[in-house]
């Protein structure tokens, strides 16, 4: 019983964090498409490669944890964007503003050590 408890937990938290990651990471779609060099470029790599990076961290990455596929390792690159954005875009940024960046960093990391549970693809 205990086991079947802990996997809808994975799986709400794999399907509430990867869908409220979505909210901020599809608007950034646009971005690509209509002013790409207008994106930040915290890691000085170029602008269209951040939004890119930022764009498989916030969108690809979480669709592939939210439906359980490969989670584990999917998880990192949401895992690396939260910590750029809440380390270097926010640092000089009050908690209350780095907050959200980093409630999904803790959030992804448990997931990258959880697992993604009975209920994913993974264990399809």
């Amino acid at each position: 019983m205990k086991t079947r408890f802990n996997d809808l937990a994975l799986a709400v938290l794999r399907v509430g964090f990867s869908g409220m990651l979505l909210t901020h990471g599809v608007p950034k779609i646009n971005i690509l498409l209509e002013n790409p060099s207008g994106f930040p470029d915290p890691l000085g790599v170029g602008n269209v490669v951040s939004l890119i990076l930022a764009l498989i961290g916030e969108v690809v990455a979480p669709i592939l944890v939210l439906i359980g596929f490969k989670t584990r390792i999917s998880a990192i690159p949401a895992i690396a964007t939260m910590a750029v954005a809440a380390f270097i875009v926010h640092a000089q940024d009050s908690f209350g503003t780095k907050e959200k960046a980093l409630l999904y960093l803790i959030g992804f990391i448990a997931i990258a050590l959880a697992g993604a549970g009975k209920y994913s693809v993974d264990r399809k």
